[in-house]
């Protein structure tokens, strides 16, 4: 059963279609070929991925079949599950997400994980201002604003059409009221006499412009290059964040950074020259990589 399964719907069942087109994936070099088979044929009957096994025997009709087929050729043309099923799911979120904007990744769940850390030691419990830069889907500020409803949220992206799919999102959440989302090329919209957050977070851009081209075809050629080149040396965004996210955090505040694994070093430095913050260190991620930087603003102004 190498090729494609034929447009008669006689002799396909779901079980028989999942495992033809697990062995078709596989042989094409897909990745996860069996969920992505099972993800795939469940998205176009409109079942979970149980029901496919509870019905296994259940034929499949001429229009399923056709809309199978195309589905899979979607994926062999590499684009990623998550556009094709057009969504994703991040923290205890299911999440609309488009080629406008990044797929969430499961290790940026840390910067989530840290940022709740940090919100749960605000002084005397008083709500905290929290801002997400970059926001994209709005994975990581509505994980925010659902796990802490008592604090104040801000989301920012220089992508219009990112801050539409992000505030969808948080209407599907149900807390499009808790988060206020406004268009920035990172913090160059806040006033420098506006009120200070007690929290800045952001998973910017971090890969060098020169190794795009070498990522998987699902990254380089499908995922938004606005929300992954970082440019020469995958640093540009964290220099513009790090020089200015001081100016808008209160004394003790945190600025939380996900990085790439080998960028820790590079990223304290710049820290340093930026002179803003006190305790800087890094958390690593389950796989043991340097993930989040996390960098408290000092309580006496830097001379």
């Amino acid at each position: 059963m190498s090729n494609p399964p034929p447009s008669t719907d006689a002799a396909w069942t779901l079980l028989k279609l999942v495992r033809w087109a697990t062995g078709f994936l596989q042989k094409r070099g897909i990745d996860s070929p069996r969920t992505t088979a099972e993800l795939l044929l469940a998205h176009v009957l409109g079942l979970d991925r149980l029901q496919l096994y509870v019905r296994h025997d259940q034929p499949l009709v001429q229009a399923e079949l056709a809309a199978f087929r195309e589905l899979i050729q979607r994926r062999l043309r590499r684009e990623p599950v998550a556009y094709i099923l057009g969504r994703k799911g991040f923290w205890t979120l299911e999440l609309q997400v488009g080629p406008e904007v990044l797929i969430p990744r499961p290790e940026t769940e840390l910067l989530v994980e840290a940022a709740l850390a940090r919100l749960a030691q605000t002084a005397d419990g008083r709500p905290a201002r929290v801002l997400d830069l970059g926001t994209g889907s709005g994975a990581v500020v509505l994980a925010l604003a659902c796990a802490a409803p008592a604090h104040r949220y801000f989301a920012s992206d220089v992508s219009s059409d990112a801050l539409a799919t992000a505030r969808r999102n948080a209407q599907a959440a149900g807390c499009g009221g808790r988060v206020a989302f406004f268009a920035a090329d990172w913090l160059a919209a806040l006033r420098a006499t506006g009120a200070p957050f007690e929290l800045i977070v952001s998973n910017p851009p971090y890969i060098a412009r020169g190794a795009l081209a070498g990522l998987q075809p699902e990254i380089a050629q499908h995922e938004p290059p606005l929300a992954l080149d970082g440019g020469a040396d995958g640093l540009d965004c964290h220099r513009t964040i790090l020089r200015a996210a001081g100016g808008h955090l209160a004394p003790g505040g945190a600025l939380l950074l996900e990085i790439g694994a080998d960028q820790r070093q590079p990223v304290q430095t710049l820290a340093e020259r930026a002179g803003s913050y006190g305790d800087v260190r890094c958390l690593k991620d389950y796989a043991g990589c340097d993930r989040v930087m996390v960098l408290v603003k000092k309580n006496i102004a830097a001379h």
